[in-house]
């Protein structure tokens, strides 16, 4: 018995032989050099500061596998919480006047109405262009009691002024420093997000008689959070990698600033002075996890709908 076949016409098309999919490669063959220097640099070093933190060097028998007992004598180190209570303190006050201070000029150079607003946008941003050790030696000796402006004024006026360089006033004046370094920054970041804000929401609010104030809260501030909230992050990073600062001014204040003053200028003092090197990664992993969870905390609350 014989099959009838269907005319040619009517067969259905024979599907093409299946090709291998080279688009995937090609977007590897962008990513590979990147994936790779990221590797080196940023991966490897932390898998290698995990297997350090796991060995301590004893007197007797070398270094040996401790598993995790760095990390629960790091949970017990007074000097490491003394550390971070001090930068936590830094962080809640030097950095909300910071952003504050960033906000306020972005808001002034948006407005239209600063003369001389590109000369004014430069001087403030020109002081993140100073290298910080720069700026640190620069802020170090205008505080010197015994040289520099604090000294000269004393001279001139007859007067006593507080030493800034005393263990009741360093953080402050590290705080100023690290203001005057960062407030052009962030002025940046919240200047190019007013940027791009709609002109028409703008013109709506004219049309309803809002008037400034009523525009800054209604309209600028909720469309720049998500410039608020990067600005914050990298404040909150930085403030806890502090370790230019204090560690040069330390020099000029020895009685004030200590080896242990920030969390990272003691894993630096482990480990390039007290040869604790296993300790001293243990140190920072456990502060890159605190500083990654506090960081996490405030993106996510920041950018939470109708937060």
């Amino acid at each position: 018995m014989t099959t009838l076949q269907p005319p040619a016409a009517t067969r259905p098309p024979t599907p093409p032989p299946a090709k291998r999919d080279r688009r995937s490669w090609t977007g590897w063959g962008f990513i590979g050099p990147f994936a790779l220097v990221f590797a080196f640099v940023f991966l490897a070093p932390i898998a290698y500061s995990i297997y350090l933190s796991l060995f301590r060097d004893q007197l007797i028998g070398g270094t040996t596998f401790v598993g995790l007992d760095n990390y629960q004598q790091a949970l017990q180190d007074d000097q490491f919480w003394s550390s971070l209570a001090r930068v936590s303190l830094f962080l809640l006050v030097q950095v909300p006047i910071m952003l504050g201070i960033a906000l306020l000029v972005a808001l002034a150079l948006d407005s239209g109405r600063l003369y001389g607003r590109d000369f004014f946008r430069i001087s403030i941003f020109l002081p993140y262009a100073v290298p910080a050790v720069v700026a640190t030696l620069m802020w170090g000796f205008m505080y010197g009691t015994r040289f520099g402006l604090v000294s000269d004024i004393n001279d001139a006026l007859g007067v006593s002024l507080p030493n800034p360089l005393g263990p009741d006033l360093i953080l402050a004046s590290i705080g100023n420093i690290v203001t005057w370094e960062f407030v052009g920054y962030n002025m940046l970041i919240f200047y190019s997000a007013l940027r791009v804000i709609p002109h028409s929401l703008y013109e709506a609010a004219q049309i309803d008689g809002a008037g400034q104030i009523r525009v800054i809260t209604a309209i600028k501030l909720p469309a720049i959070r998500g410039a608020l909230v990067i600005a914050t992050i990298f404040s909150i990073i930085g403030t806890f990698q502090l370790f230019n600062e204090p560690s040069i001014l330390q020099k000029l204040a020895p009685n004030a600033i200590t080896t242990d003053y920030t969390p990272n200028y003691y894993t630096y003092s482990l480990s390039f002075s007290g040869q604790q090197h296993n300790y001293s990664a243990t140190v920072a992993i456990v502060m890159g996890l605190i500083t990654m969870v506090i960081a996490y905390v405030v993106q996510l609350r920041g950018m939470r709908k109708g937060a």
